[in-house]
């Protein structure tokens, strides 16, 4: 049975080098929410996108994962990945360490899960690998599959439903969670500006700025082409 409170879910030591990036309020929203949310991996065939320090791969080990394919863009971060799985789930063997560029991995899987660069993707448009796993997961999904991923309120909700929707997915939001800016927001001028045009994107109270986080389970939904479809 998996552990069934929050601080032996997530209790973990993680050791990180300079390229890592450290677990993050949204790292730590999604993994909040897959605790009350169990059933999203559990018995399940999980792909994680981005395994970074562990801080997810490590939750959905122990919320009994069938298996889990972790990948990362680089050897050395996937090799960090791998050193804080082994040190905190030392007995786990279903676990495969993949370095590859986002959804360019192969096999099909029954969760595609993770934690999308916005704010600092590198992109000219912030929400590129959003919009990507929007028209692209289906393709590393089983049917009836779940795409799993936490979002800012800046990066617009609203939108994402719309196009999940619009791509064949049905949409649920597991949870929720409030907090402030964090600092490098602010040292990004264009990034402010960009905001200010998301509907309910962010709220200021008392001179503090706060985003809300939601954390997203859109199920691929059954669907044919059409005869006579143009296929590749």
């Amino acid at each position: 049975m998996p552990p069934n409170d929050i601080d032996s879910v997530l209790a973990m030591e993680l050791v990180a080098g300079d390229d890592d990036w450290e677990p993050t309020p949204h790292g730590r929203c999604l993994a909040e929410v897959l605790f009350e949310n169990p059933d999203v991996v559990a018995g399940r065939d999980v792909l994680e996108l981005g395994g970074g320090v562990g801080n997810h791969t490590i939750p959905i080990i122990r919320l009994g994962a069938k298996s889990v394919t972790t990948t990362e863009v680089v050897p050395d971060r996937s090799e960090t990945t791998r050193r804080n799985v082994e040190a905190n789930c030392p007995t786990v063997e279903n676990v495969e360490y993949r370095v590859a560029d986002w959804l360019d991995t192969p096999d099909t899987f029954d969760v595609v899960f993770t934690n999308p660069p916005f704010a600092k993707s590198g992109k000219r448009n912030r929400r590129y690998f959003l919009d990507m796993l929007i028209l692209d997961a289906h393709k590393r999904l089983r049917p009836g599959g779940d795409l799993v991923f936490v979002q800012s309120s800046m990066a617009d909700i609203a939108k994402t439903r719309r196009r999940l929707v619009e791509n064949g997915y049905g949409v649920e939001i597991l949870g929720t969670r409030e907090g402030p800016f964090r600092d490098y927001y602010f040292e990004d001028d264009t990034f402010m500006e960009e905001i200010k045009a998301v509907p309910d994107g962010f709220e200021v109270r008392d001179g503090t700025y706060f985003e809300t986080l939601h954390v997203v389970r859109a199920t691929l939904e059954p669907w044919s082409p059409p005869v006579g479809a143009h296929l590749p």
